[in-house]
């Protein structure tokens, strides 16, 4: 682990993801506990490099729609996320992306959302599917409806059984980065991917050994 110049460790890492496009978050893998709440803010986004503050609660439960407004909400309800964390990301290349995290101070965080940077505002829910666990994203604001979901695990994401809810693989699509999102939300460019989606049909990547759909 590395240590930062005032002795705080800084986690270093690689994360290990496959992404797909869902249209619908199941009812089934919603427990009835509040998703994470998750308002972030990306001030550098280019080439696959971001620089992200992420503050996070579970205190609150938050229909996502194409009006939220992540600021709004986060001005409404400052005090409800005591979790926040600064990230640094390098590019995503066959479903591994360098990411260094550390935690800071909510209220710093909440201040820096509310002043700049590209927000997006998600809840996140986590299921077991199989053997893996799960991380269903369901976007509010300008990413609405958007959903993605992601198997995640410590090592490279090899033979996986895909379920039912996910549509076509976006794993090293960067318009589907949380990055681009910021800067380029869905609900501009949700169309032409629909057309796209129906002119070519899904696809998984054959690259991860084998793939069991569900």
């Amino acid at each position: 682990m590395d240590m930062t110049m005032d002795g705080m460790p800084l986690l270093d890492e690689y994360q290990y993801e496959r992404r797909f496009f869902c249209t619908s978050m199941p009812a089934e893998l919603d427990d009835g506990d509040a998703p994470a709440l998750i308002i972030q803010s990306h001030f550098v986004h280019a080439d696959g490099y971001a620089l992200r503050v992420r503050l996070t609660t579970r205190a609150l439960r938050i229909a996502m729609s194409a009006d939220l407004d992540a600021r709004d909400v986060l001005r409404e309800h400052r005090d409800a996320f005591r979790t926040a964390t600064l990230v640094v990301k390098g590019p995503s290349v066959g479903g591994t992306r360098y990411e260094a995290s550390r935690d800071i101070d909510a209220q710093i965080a909440a201040s820096l959302v509310l002043r700049g940077g590209d927000v997006v505002i998600k809840n996140r829910y986590t299921a077991w599917i199989g053997a893996d666990g799960w991380n269903i994203d369901v976007f509010g604001g300008l990413n609405a409806p958007l959903v993605i979901a992601a198997a995640q695990r410590s090592t490279p994401v090899t033979n996986l059984i895909i379920p039912r809810l996910c549509v076509t693989e976006i794993t090293d699509e960067a318009r589907f980065s949380n990055d681009e999102l910021s800067r380029r939300p869905f609900s501009q460019w949700a169309d032409d991917f629909a057309r796209e989606l129906e002119r070519e049909g899904p696809s998984f990547q054959q690259s991860f050994g084998r793939n069991t759909m569900e």
